[in-house]
């Protein structure tokens, strides 16, 4: 019995979220594969072939995956699909776009954003905003798998000595067209990979008084990112939101500022390892969550702990 994990990267390296993908693929019990779809992505299929557990990288290398395109990739890993048990991907936007189209085209029922592998065809996932967590078992022949990262440990990015192989590319589709990226540009680290979130809500006021977070969040190095509601609110980029529609964290430390503790918001965030909330209301649900409690004034809070740090 072996799995297949479809590899997030970006060509030139293989992006965090396979490694917690590839820890999943093991827990379901048997030997673990890697797909890596790209275009000149040798350096993506060496890492990968690094990474402990991982048995064997297959490389599908051609122009038309350059850009990740979801119909293109799908079509790649139903060309190597056959005998593999469990197809498996991260819960990111890369693999929420590919695994359903796979899952369709082989006439099976796809279990998206496991969090727990009880037994090789049996996983729990949250559900209700993560109020609850179902305990899903599937019957199909194949199981495909989308991972919510914050759920398994990553796996070791060495040690592994996977061989590589290059299999035949399928060809362009042509259902789609890469027509251009826009990125978010920031010195400060990437939002679902950093170690220390600082995270503002609509108890902020405005997008200036943003700033205040800024010499807490310089001082830890921290990423910033916000609730829902500043979103909507129009204070920060919606590429900030922390939520069930927004990014799924978990760092070692997440500081919520203002941030009331919707169920939405918990969703995205509770499986942090430490979590410290400033907020003036005492009964505001995110304390039921936090390890670290201050009720106050944020804007008198906030430059205090900036000084302290």
């Amino acid at each position: 019995m072996v799995a297949l994990v479809i590899a997030e990267h970006d060509n030139a390296g293989l992006k965090a979220s396979t490694q917690h993908a590839v820890t999943a693929a093991l827990q379901c019990g048997g030997g673990v594969h890697v797909l890596v779809a790209g275009s000149d992505a040798g350096g993506a299929a060496a890492q990968a072939a690094q990474v402990a557990g991982v048995a064997k990288v297959l490389l599908a290398d051609a122009g038309h995956f350059a850009d990740g395109l979801a119909e293109n990739v799908a079509e790649q890993v139903l060309a190597v699909a056959g005998g593999y048990a469990h197809i498996l991907a991260p819960a990111t936007a890369y693999g929420k776009n590919i695994l359903p189209r796979v899952a369709a085209r082989l006439d099976v029922a796809q279990i998206s954003d496991i969090t727990k592998v009880v037994s090789a065809d049996t996983f729990e996932r949250p559900v209700y905003a993560g109020n609850a967590i179902a305990t899903v078992q599937s019957p199909d022949r194949v199981k495909v798998i989308t991972v919510r990262t914050t759920g398994f440990d990553a796996a070791a990015a060495a040690g592994g000595v996977a061989q590589v192989e290059t299999v035949a590319a399928v060809a362009d589709v042509g259902k789609s067209a890469f027509v251009r990226r826009a990125l978010a540009k920031s010195d400060r680290p990437e939002l679902t990979a950093a170690k220390v979130i600082v995270s503002g809500g609509r108890g902020m006021g405005s997008g200036d008084a943003f700033k205040l977070l800024e010499p807490v969040a310089d001082k830890l190095g921290a990423a910033m990112g916000a609730s829902r509601a500043a979103v909507d609110a129009g204070y920060v980029p919606n590429d900030w939101q922390v939520g069930q529609t927004g990014k799924i964290v978990a760092p070692q430390l997440y500081i919520a500022v203002g941030i009331s503790g919707a169920i939405q918001h918990l969703a995205g965030m509770k499986d942090s390892k430490t979590i410290v909330a400033i907020n003036k209301d005492p009964e505001a649900p995110i304390f039921a969550v936090a390890d670290y409690g201050i009720v106050g004034d944020l804007f008198e809070v906030l430059p205090e702990l900036a000084a302290s740090l």
